[in-house]
């Protein structure tokens, strides 16, 4: 069992209140308020901006020159590909970039990374990526699942798109890379001792995630 497998078999019910949120589910048979959508993209992207800022911790706390690039290349690949994609994805809805910045931070988008950058500063690399492992492998793992699922509405569901972009092989390669960078500083750092509190980091991550999708159901 990788350790990601670990953790989420111990996050339990809160693992499963993320993936199957109303407002994944909500993506999935196409009734997801636009609004909602709309809300939800414009945080997303100021997420972004403090999710690029955790990596760069994660340069700063790594342990070897490899870590570092590894974390590096994460952090360019948000800043230079994701946020663009991002930026063109809103136009699609209408929102600007201009829009987007100028937008205050939800308590959600808040609450939820400066709890990712707060356990990058007080442990180590491995308990900054159990936090961020929620995100960036669960996004994957929603998408696929979706992808897969024939009860999945494709025609005129203006979110299959979403579905589309976390569900194809580029983000599936990030998702099993962040899977494999997991595994190998567990096996560099992780002691039976420890697990509680990386199982514990990992849940309240994962409950910050369901809250983001809740904030997004609430401004609807």
């Amino acid at each position: 069992m990788s350790l990601f497998q670990r953790l989420k078999a111990a996050a339990g019910d809160d693992w499963r209140d993320y993936v199957e949120h109303g407002f994944v589910r909500g993506m999935a048979d196409g009734t997801l308020p636009e609004r909602a959508f709309r809300h939800y993209l414009v945080q997303d992207y100021l997420f972004l901006t403090h999710f690029a800022r955790a990596y760069a911790l994660a340069v700063y706390k790594s342990g070897s020159l490899a870590e570092m690039r590894a974390a590096g290349e994460v952090m360019n690949g948000i800043l230079d590909t994701e946020m663009k994609l991002h930026v063109d994805y809103c136009a699609g809805f209408g929102i600007t970039p201009e829009e987007m910045e100028r937008a205050p931070e939800d308590v959600a988008t808040m609450a939820y990374t400066r709890y990712v950058l707060e356990v990058g500063l007080q442990g180590d690399v491995l308990d900054l990526h159990a936090a961020l492992s929620p995100c960036v492998i669960g996004y994957g793992e929603i998408g696929r699942r979706l992808a897969d699922d024939p009860a999945t509405k494709r025609e005129g569901n203006p979110y299959l798109s979403w579905i589309g972009m976390y569900a194809g092989q580029e983000y599936q390669e990030v998702m099993q890379g962040a899977l494999a960078h997991l595994d190998r500083l567990g096996e560099q750092r992780l002691t039976e001792a420890r697990f509680d509190r990386l199982a514990t980091v990992f849940a309240q991550a994962t409950r910050l995630e369901s809250a983001f999708w809740q904030m997004g159901l609430d401004a609807a």
